[in-house]
């Protein structure tokens, strides 16, 4: 877990030194699209029901929690949200999913949590930890 979780602060690190005033956080390419401040508000959902399986799996086994992406952004009403809060959200998350992960038991990695909306989807505590860093990798790369 320790190299995930380095690669999870890495990636946040990386993200946080570019030159965000330079990023459009407001723009859409289309209505339907989410802007650079949607992606983020979209990452503070993944982030809020990541943790709450990363914390849940401490406890609870074959437990479902699923999110509805699209919905979840447009209730959260980012586009009209200041970007500096957007981005602290982010980023307070994040810090604690380090700290959950960091100290995460040996004894649960291997736990799992259905993620699906339909079929039953098991993954386990240690493959939504690195799918987790590879889902936020890949938005990031659509911001910056």
């Amino acid at each position: 877990m320790e190299d995930i979780v380095q690669e999870l602060a890495k990636t946040i690190d990386n993200f946080l030194k570019i030159e965000q005033q330079n990023i459009d956080w407001d723009f859409k390419i289309r209505q339907e699209k989410w802007s650079n401040k949607e992606i983020i508000g979209h990452l503070i959902d993944s982030a809020q029901i990541n943790l709450q399986r990363f914390v849940r799996c401490t406890y609870e086994q074959d437990f479902k929690l699923i999110y509805a992406q699209n919905e979840w952004v447009a209730a959260s009403h980012y586009q009209n949200a200041d970007i500096k809060e957007v981005l602290d959200l982010w980023i307070l998350l994040n810090r604690q999913i380090i700290r959950v992960l960091i100290n995460y038991p040996e004894d649960r990695l291997d736990v799992n949590c259905d993620t699906s909306k339909t079929e039953v989807q098991l993954h386990t505590v240690k493959w939504l930890a690195e799918d987790y860093v590879r889902h936020m990798q890949h938005h990031l790369g659509q911001v910056a």
